[in-house]
């Protein structure tokens, strides 16, 4: 039997995130592209500045309503044309709304990005906006929220940001809108939400991909650089409050056999220069398998399968007026719901007298740092976390930096940040659960006042 030789290794080559070259359009759409030799199969995304703040008063949800309808036929085409062009290049679109804008992606294949760019921009130019399909999806998203206040992960993620942030600010609303809210939505909502926030002025386009032998310039003059509309000046946008005062609140759920957990706070945003400290000693409390969450909850005490720390961007802003939620969540079987409670908070209180170790920060460093080559092996990763920057207000280079910062991070900064981030006595923390089985365990710990809620 005849072997192949073993392959060896090529040389090890530096790596360091895809520098954008940025320009603007005649029309004012600010672009920046990438180009990523190999990547076959181009990503764009496009940032449009409706914000969920900018949402009229009563139709919380319009803006997603507004985002799943552009894909839903223009001027020229009807929904089923119009899908079945994209479908004939190869492509997918998507969009979204979150409180930053409306998000919109395409990915296809680099031969037929002239023709994808051109259904993009039909999209984004005149959209039809008919009777019958705002309605449908007003229906289908109607269908939604009753699925979405069963499932107990979002039902604690509104329960949070309904008690954390003040009913003035529309993030303590759920990000799609309510029944009431939803059900008032109609095509002529839809058409003047987009008529006063969608124009090419205050839009981004991000394009990520192996464009050789493009002649992007062309091809985006032909299609993105037809697309009209005015400019306008900057929105004003209420910087982000919160109370975070250490309290607990319980959804009743009867029945239960499982605890979901959600605990939180509001915290600085990526402009501070504490978040890469941030990021790396919230890594090692919770943000894998082996970090000291899971070492103690999960391995040491089999109350669960996996609880996880994090920091959540959700707005960012060069003034300071953004702001992150800094959380923690999981789920924990519901006889074991204070003894998981109390060995959390044990967990944070030994990291705030004793600090990370040495070895702790240098994992985190290298899984944070060293899985950035995989994590951005595809445009479309690529292209998203630009799209990121360009929505946060951060500077093209931001990641590329963010990876030295962590690189440099020492273990006594990373203790401090983390600390800071998760104080004991200043988390809000949800339970949704059989409150019957949980409240007094739960009172018992001293982390704050419990309420009951039902639903």
């Amino acid at each position: 039997m005849q072997f192949h030789p073993q392959p060896t290794a090529g040389e090890a080559r530096p790596w360091a995130f895809p520098a954008p070259e940025r320009g603007t359009l005649d029309n004012g759409l600010t672009v920046l592209r990438c180009h990523r030799p190999g990547q076959q199969v181009v990503a764009v995304e496009i940032s449009l500045a409706a914000p969920l703040e900018a949402e009229p008063d009563g139709v919380d949800g319009i803006a997603t309503i507004m985002s799943r309808a552009l894909s839903e036929g223009t001027d020229q085409r009807s929904a089923e044309e119009f899908a079945a062009e994209l479908e004939r290049c190869g492509a997918t679109l998507d969009s979204h709304a979150d409180h930053p804008g409306v998000r919109v992606s395409l990915e296809v294949p680099v031969s037929r990005l002239p023709k994808a760019l051109g259904l993009l921009a039909e999209a984004l130019r005149a959209p039809a906006f008919l009777d019958t399909e705002i309605e449908r999806l007003v229906r289908n998203r109607l269908d939604e929220i009753p699925h979405e206040l069963a499932n107990p992960g979002r039902r604690a993620g509104m329960e949070l940001y309904k008690h954390l942030f003040p009913s003035s600010l529309r993030i303590s609303r759920p990000r799609q809108g309510t029944e009431e809210t939803v059900s008032r939505i109609d095509s002529k909502a839809v058409r003047a939400f987009f008529d006063a926030h969608v124009r090419p002025a205050t839009a981004t386009a991000v394009i990520v991909g192996d464009l050789t032998g493009v002649d992007l310039d062309a091809v985006l003059a032909d299609t993105l650089g037809a697309w009209t509309g005015d400019t306008a000046a900057p929105r004003p946008v209420p910087p982000i409050t919160g109370d975070d005062t250490g309290r607990v609140i319980i959804v009743d759920r009867p029945g239960a056999v499982q605890t979901t957990l959600l605990i939180g706070r509001i915290g600085p945003d990526r402009h501070d220069r504490v978040w890469a400290a941030q990021v790396l000693g919230t890594y090692c409390l919770g943000g894998t398998l082996t970090s000291r969450l899971d070492r103690v909850l999960r391995e040491e005490k089999g109350y669960t399968y996996g609880v996880r720390a994090f920091g959540q961007v959700l707005r960012s802003a060069p003034d300071g007026s953004g702001a992150a939620l800094l959380g923690i969540s999981g789920s924990v079987d519901t006889p074991n719901t204070g003894p998981a409670l109390e060995d959390l908070w044990k967990v944070l209180r030994t990291l705030a007298a004793e600090g990370l170790t040495d070895p702790e920060r240098d994992v985190a460093v290298q899984n944070l740092v060293g899985v950035a080559p995989l994590k951005y092996e595809t445009a479309a990763s690529v292209a998203g976390t630009l799209a990121d920057q360009v929505e946060q207000h951060l500077p093209d280079d931001y990641q590329a930096l963010l990876y030295q910062r962590l690189a440099e991070t020492g273990t006594v900064e990373a203790t401090a940040a983390v600390v800071n981030a998760f104080p004991q006595d200043r988390l809000v923390t949800v339970l949704v659960g059989d409150a019957a089985q949980i409240a007094e365990p739960v009172r018992a710990l001293g982390i704050g006042e419990v309420t009951v809620v039902t639903g």
